[in-house]
């Protein structure tokens, strides 16, 4: 995660000036539809841990603002519920394939059924990172109380009352867990998926297939040549394998290698909307964003969420605005560049 927060901070604007800025259009199209900003809501676990309200806070929000949200297989909402509570959101969902395929394709039809448009599916998670942190933090579900947490929660008394007084938190799309996330993944999630089992859900799946994780361009070509409409670049936030490739550092070549035939996306380190602009300028179709939507619902829950939301889109705007840019499609690797050392993204395959 510094890694990727650094490769952003190397980002130099490269400004015009005299150029008419005074009605900036950030808006897009994602997989087909219009979204008001090159952003989508990634898909994040246990949400309801942050905040009561969880998914379907997020999913309200992002109906609002216009942007996909992506809820993810660890969800504390199930698919039916957060579907119910935001029926006119541009709705993904985020799998992973077990080792019990009948339940894969049980929850496959689940998400269909509930008119899930496009489905996301996370490759870089064979088996858990070595999630030390989490076991030390009782990072559980439900969560277990240790020394520190009980300390540091003592302080917050306001997340306590919240946590005690509404429903329990559970994987709302697999049974009750009580170990660790790492555990979960390894005993659920299946280490032999192969290409065969993408072309398996192509097959599967009529609608927009995303494969989430991607990190060389040969990666990227296998996938889109076996069907995908869209690839997102990530490392997983950085808690998979460590000393992975930095997304943003990836982004200009593999956008070169498959952006005339799929969209690409990013995620990783973005905090800020002028985050989002540089990616936009480096190729990305669009961005992303978890930790910094959680932030604002362990703020505030919803209006917290929203909050965020609009922080980042008057950071992305302000910032074409000041870079002489006045619609995304204007956005281009002449709109940035890289300061100091370290890894330089290039163009070309």
């Amino acid at each position: 995660m510094r890694r990727s927060r650094e490769a952003f901070a190397r980002v130099e604007f490269v400004p015009r000036i005299l150029r008419d800025v005074s009605s900036v259009d950030t808006s897009t199209v994602i997989l087909g539809v219009k979204a008001n900003l090159p952003m989508i809501f990634a898909p994040t676990g246990f949400t309801r841990m942050m905040h009561h309200q969880g998914e379907p806070a997020v999913g309200r929000v992002a109906e609002r603002v216009g942007i996909p949200y992506v809820l993810s297989t660890l969800a504390t909402t199930s698919p039916e519920d957060l579907a119910t509570a935001v029926p006119d959101g541009d709705n993904w969902f985020q799998l992973y394939i077990w080792r019990d395929r009948a339940a894969s394709r049980e929850l496959l039809d689940r998400v269909a059924a509930a008119g899930y448009r496009v489905l996301v599916l996370t490759v870089d998670a064979p088996v858990a990172g070595a999630r030390l942190r989490d076991a030390r933090n009782g990072l559980t579900i439900p969560p277990s109380i240790t020394l520190k947490t009980f300390l540091d929660a003592a302080a917050h008394p306001a997340w306590w009352l919240n946590l005690l007084t509404t429903e329990p938190l559970r994987f709302a799309s697999l049974n009750n867990w009580n170990g660790t996330v790492a555990e979960l993944m390894n005993k659920i999630f299946d280490p032999g998926v192969t290409i065969d089992d993408l072309d398996w859900l192509r097959g599967q799946w009529p609608g927009p297939l995303v494969i989430k994780g991607i990190q060389t361009v040969d990666d990227a070509t296998t996938v889109v040549n076996h069907g995908a409409d869209a690839v997102v670049i990530s490392n997983h936030g950085g808690r998979q394998l460590d000393r992975a490739p930095v997304p943003l550092e990836q982004l200009p070549r593999i956008s070169a290698a498959v952006g005339d035939r799929a969209e690409v996306y990013i995620d990783g380190g973005i905090m800020a909307g002028s985050d989002l602009i540089a990616a936009i300028a480096y190729g990305a179709r669009a961005c992303l964003v978890g930790r910094a939507y959680l932030y604002g619902l362990m703020a505030g829950g919803e209006p917290g969420v929203q909050r965020a939301a609009d922080l980042l889109h008057a950071d992305a705007r302000r910032t074409m605005q000041l870079l002489g840019v006045s619609h995304i499609s204007g956005l281009n690797p002449g709109c940035v560049r890289f300061l100091r050392s370290g890894p330089q993204p290039q163009s070309g395959s």
